[in-house]
Order: structure tokens, then C-alpha cells, then sequence
């Protein structure tokens, strides 16, 4: 999973589709700002993504400990939270927010799933009232986390087959002619089994 975070922060793809997730989420939930962190399990850290809303122009690239806060917990649990009162939730790592610029009243996150656990949190902070109202809405935004995550696991699949097939052909230019033509075929039963997923 770690790979994960490192492949998202380079790719554009990856972030571009980040951001939009996080956009619509907060559009969604009229929601005053909203994030996607990506869990670095090597470092022990959730890492901002993408951002909407306050604090976008800064906090993409800030990490913090991945057990700290509600974020923290969503992503130890795998599931998703809605706090109405964060002054009232123990919870909440009031100090982090500080760093942020932006502390908040109200927040609903739920975990991006992927195939082997938890790759990150989406959160949409102080969401309009009747956005949190019910279970129902919080059981929207996993809905949509879990979109969120499926989307990006494709996109660094892709990615990452893409890098392989160019690697191959690399290896193929320098191979003799017999190397070359068993090279080739390998590489088209490659390509073959990729388009049938």
C-alpha cells in the first residue's frame, strides 16, 4: 500500500482523479472544505492528496501519525465516522487541525477500501446539517470512498503495466533477433491477459 501513496503523489492521473473525488464529495455534502489522506504504512502516516475547499493551497504533502485523530481511527478501523461536535469528541486531534489552519465543527470520513485494506481516508469537513442527519448520508460518502478507492487502484494498475510493457520493449531492443522474436511473443501474451481483465 505504500506504494500506493508514492505512486499517487507522481502520477497526474492519480492526483487528477484525487482532487476530483474530493471535489464532488464536497459538493455532495455541502461541506465547507474536504481531503483525501493516503496512508503511508512505511512511515506509520496519513499524507494529504487532495484538498478542497479551505486549506487547498497548502496541505497537499502534510502528513501526520496515521493513528492520530478521526482520520487516524477510520483508517486503523476500516470504517467510516460522522461527528456532529467535534468540541465534544475525544477523539479528535484538536492540535492537528491547528496545524492545518483550519479547525472544524463537524466532520464525516469514511476509509478508501482497496483490495488489501484501508489505502486512505476521505473526510468532508463541517458538511451542511442535513448532510449529517442520517446514516443513510454517511453510508453515501463509504459508497463513494469506496468508488474513490476502486478508481484509483485501476488508474496505478494501468500505470504500472504501462511501465512494465515499456520496460519489456526496452529489453527487447537489445536482445538478438531469436531473443527478440520469444521476447515479442511473451510480450503479446502479456498484453493479451491484461485486455481480458
Amino acid at each position: 500500500m505504500n506504494g500506493t501513496c508514492r505512486a499517487a503523489e507522481t502520477d497526474p492521473v492519480a492526483r487528477d482523479l484525487l482532487q476530483s473525488v474530493v471535489d464532488t464529495a464536497r459538493a455532495i455534502f455541502g461541506a465547507a472544505a474536504g481531503s483525501i489522506f493516503l496512508l503511508d504504512r512505511e512511515a506509520d502516516e496519513l499524507v494529504f492528496q487532495a484538498v478542497s475547499g479551505e486549506g487547498e493551497d497548502f496541505l497537499v504533502g502534510m502528513r501526520f501519525p496515521a493513528g492520530r485523530g478521526i482520520a487516524g481511527w477510520v483508517a486503523g478501523s476500516g470504517e467510516p465516522m460522522v461527528v456532529d461536535d467535534l468540541s465534544q469528541s475525544a477523539g479528535f486531534a484538536r492540535d492537528l487541525a491547528e496545524k492545518t489552519a483550519y479547525v472544524p465543527n463537524a466532520l464525516m470520513a469514511a476509509p478508501l477500501l482497496g483490495p488489501d485494506g484501508v489505502l486512505g481516508v476521505l473526510e468532508v469537513l463541517d458538511p451542511a446539517p442535513q448532510a449529517r442527519a442520517s446514516l443513510g448520508e454517511l453510508d453515501l460518502l463509504a459508497l463513494f470512498a469506496r468508488q474513490a478507492a476502486t478508481a484509483l487502484a485501476a488508474v496505478l494498475e494501468r500505470r504500472a503495466a504501462d511501465a512494465g510493457q515499456a520496460a519489456a520493449a526496452r529489453v527487447l531492443r537489445d536482445l538478438d533477433d531469436a531473443g527478440r522474436a520469444a521476447g515479442l511473443r511473451a510480450l503479446e501474451a502479456v498484453r493479451d491477459l491484461l485486455a481480458a481483465h
